[in-house]
């Protein structure tokens, strides 16, 4: 039976790696035995998360990049499996959100969600996922959210781009699950992280669950072949809720419920 003592000795490639469950993420694949490459945007944290698993033991490599620049993905794939190294692994994990009124937030903040969340997913899987298909064999976890499952007023971006991340894994792990790829979606709720003092979302933070734990659960769903991953009950109530109410309905209370205090009346 697969399990994730099939990671070691594997490169694993991890995005956004520099904070929250992209740290966790890789931490979970040191711990068991991975081989770790690491990007994100901000070197000296990067170095940071860098020097504390190559103190644990683990081979760690990483490369400087900003996904909202799109030409990054190309430059971690030369760098990566360009430069000969293997990647069996592929977390695409970085992403971010911007909490508050569609029409008053920046505009380059919401388009910054699409090319991150979305446009760069589809990128880096589309370089990377081709040399797994070749050697029959790959691993593709990319970070979703429970914000996938329901519409969320003032968090109306970036839950559609979940939404978008969601789709996307499933249906690509239905494309390449006969050449031995395994693709999953990973659908954290709240997560113990600084995505919400990022995205300016203090509301929102309801039954956080810690990085750890998702990271945990995640990289075992992973190994498994599991293509909807929801880490959490509360993640679990709020897919199984979806189904059950109109989504007019959900909209209308998470509206309510959201609503910066500015805007209530």
């Amino acid at each position: 039976m697969a399990g994730v003592e099939d990671f070691r000795g594997r490169w694993a490639l991890i995005t956004g790696a520099s904070a929250g469950i992209g740290v966790a993420l890789a931490r979970e694949l040191a711990r068991h035995g991975a081989k770790l490459i690491l990007t994100a945007r901000r070197q000296d944290r990067l170095e940071a998360v860098a020097a504390e698993l190559t103190a644990k033991g683990a081979e760690v490599r990483t490369v400087v990049a900003d996904l909202n620049d799109p030409a990054a993905p190309q430059r971690i794939y030369d760098a990566t499996e360009g430069a000969g190294l293997a990647v069996d692994i592929l977390i695409d994990n970085a992403g971010l959100g911007q909490f508050g009124a569609f029409i008053q937030n920046p505009i380059e903040q919401e388009l910054s969600q699409v090319r991150v969340n979305c446009e760069a997913v589809v990128h880096v899987a589309r370089l990377f996922v081709p040399r797994m298909v070749e050697r029959r064999r790959g691993w593709v976890l990319i970070t979703a959210s429970t914000a996938s499952f329901q519409p969320l007023p003032y968090f109306s971006t970036y839950a559609a781009t979940k939404a978008f991340d969601r789709f996307f894994a499933v249906g690509l792990a239905h494309e390449v699950a006969r050449f031995g790829v395994k693709v999953s979606a990973l659908c954290p709720g709240p997560t113990e992280s600084e995505f919400f003092d990022v995205a300016k979302a203090g509301v929102m933070r309801r039954g956080m669950q810690s990085a750890e734990e998702v990271a945990r659960i995640g990289i075992a769903a992973l190994a498994r072949g599991k293509r909807t991953v929801i880490p959490n009950l509360m993640g679990k109530s709020t897919a199984f809720g979806a189904r059950l109410f109109p989504v007019g309905l959900i909209g209308y209370f998470v509206e309510k419920f959201a609503r910066p205090p500015s805007k209530r009346a």
